[in-house]
């Protein structure tokens, strides 16, 4: 009879993984010593291993140049970072090491530009593209910018007065680009996408407000599908949508010459995930390739704008079990040491699952259970995992304390959560720590944030100061 989690997990999980391997009864990420690091720095704590952000780089970048290389495409391919997926400066800088370009969304980006380049992190010649709704004090920036010598900024626009504001206030020679409103799923509550022009208006605004424009020039089509990249006849047909409108605007529009297919490739929330990156780049740009040649039009050059992708699988989220409670025969509920609210706040919000798995004890007993967090809210916990919505852990002990940590936590969580803010029953933000590795492959810790202290939250409410 196998009773011991370790024995679970190899009857019901791919293990180990990539990502994952156990020593000494004790869970490596990325060989990190993750019990090492619970000793020296304490929970709940979150961690960073930035090393996973130029890996995933390098890897979309190898999938694409491979699918260049295999359909003989002829044009340049772009890795875009797309900021709001966690806009925090060590991710940026690390992520700028792959020779990439840099996908903005709202006014502050603009101003981490601007830093970034101040610190000598970038040159004028970063290209950005600048997506999402632009509210005059986005649109003031991007022109300031561009006037100051930022040549390859392109906004993208997103709707027709964008284009009239942009012209006012911007003195030289500037590209753009036109956003597709892509059709959603039938799932939706609505039928098209908030964000962009129509597919039927593309043409005749190009017509009218671009073609003899004096100073505009339209390089970019950019589609994004809000499902992500998937090998579906959903997907596919809203390529092929976006490829007629690029065909048809390519034909009378030359200076045209840039596709941007967004952002969607997914991150391991499981240890049975199975989705092919290559087989999906391939298909992409094979489709590309084939419509075009059929339109009797050139290629463009392809651009990506993952974030999820980019920095998600660097993230961890770390616990102690502190306390199991029974409520009935059947429920017993572990008790972790911060708020899932505060800390992981899609798992509540949209039912997010991530890779979840114990530190240690991994040769003890299992039991099933439910994991709640320390708010008052009854919303405040996990109950969702790999294991068909069960949750399978060492049996808890109150003399052998349990660790848990969550895994591919990196897109989206601090800032959703209100990072350096107020949470939900005064939870406390946990201490953040940077993992790097040096030329020896030796593991350097950073304490990027320390966690919260009271002080700092009556202050914020007004108490204190």
């Amino acid at each position: 009879m196998k009773i011991k989690y370790s024995e679970l997990i190899d009857q019901t999980l791919y293990f180990p993984t990539e990502e994952f391997n156990v020593s000494e009864n004790n869970l490596l990420f990325h060989d990190i010593p993750l019990m090492d690091v619970v000793e020296k720095f304490g929970t709940p704590l979150k961690i960073s291993y930035l090393p996973r952000i130029s890996q995933n780089i390098q890897k979309a970048k190898s999938w694409f140049r491979g699918a260049f290389e295999k359909t003989e495409y002829k044009k340049n391919y772009t890795y875009c970072y797309c900021t709001k997926s966690s806009h925090f400066n060590f991710v940026l800088e690390e992520a700028l090491r792959n020779d990439i370009s840099i996908e903005t969304s709202a006014a502050y980006d603009m101003d981490i530009v601007k830093s970034l380049y101040e610190k000598g992190k970038v040159d004028k010649n970063i290209e950005v593209i600048c997506n999402g709704f632009k509210t005059d004090d986005y649109l003031a920036k991007i022109s300031e910018m561009i006037n100051s010598g930022f040549e390859n900024i392109t906004p993208i626009l997103d709707n027709y007065r964008e284009l009239d504001k942009l012209t006012e206030s911007i003195d030289t020679t500037f590209d753009i680009g036109i956003r597709i409103a892509s059709e959603e799923e039938p799932k939706f509550e609505f039928y098209t996408s908030r964000l962009g022009i129509g597919y039927k208006d593309i043409i005749p605004y190009y017509s009218q407000k671009i073609a003899e424009h004096p100073n505009a020039r339209l390089k970019m089509l950019h589609f994004f599908i809000n499902t992500g990249i998937k090998d579906t006849a959903y997907y596919w047909n809203e390529l092929y949508k976006c490829l007629r409108v690029y065909a048809r605007l390519k034909k009378i529009a030359p200076e045209v010459d840039s596709l941007n297919i967004g952002g969607g490739f997914p991150i391991k929330t499981s240890l049975n995930f199975d989705y092919d990156y290559q087989y999906m780049v391939e298909e992409i740009v094979s489709q590309i390739k084939k419509f075009c040649e059929e339109e009797g039009v050139e290629e463009p050059n392809i651009y990506t704008e993952f974030g999820s992708f980019t920095v998600g699988e660097s993230g961890a989220n770390l616990y102690k079990i502190i306390s199991q409670k029974r409520q009935n025969d059947r429920e017993k509920w572990n008790m972790i040491d911060s708020s899932f609210m505060t800390t992981l706040p899609d798992t509540w919000a949209i039912s997010r699952h991530f890779i979840m798995l114990p530190l240690n004890r991994w040769e003890d007993t299992y039991e099933r259970v439910f994991l709640g967090g320390l708010t008052c809210d009854s919303d405040d916990y996990y109950n969702s995992e790999q294991h068909t919505n069960a949750i399978y852990l060492p049996v808890f002990s109150d003399t052998k304390p349990l660790y848990i940590g969550f895994f591919h936590t990196g897109a989206y969580q601090e800032t959703i959560g209100g990072y350096g803010g107020v949470h939900h029953c005064l939870m406390p933000q946990p201490r953040h720590v940077l993992i790097q590795k040096d030329e020896n492959g030796e593991f350097q810790y950073e304490i990027f944030r320390e966690k919260q202290e009271p002080e700092d939250i009556l202050k914020l409410l007004g108490y204190q100061g």
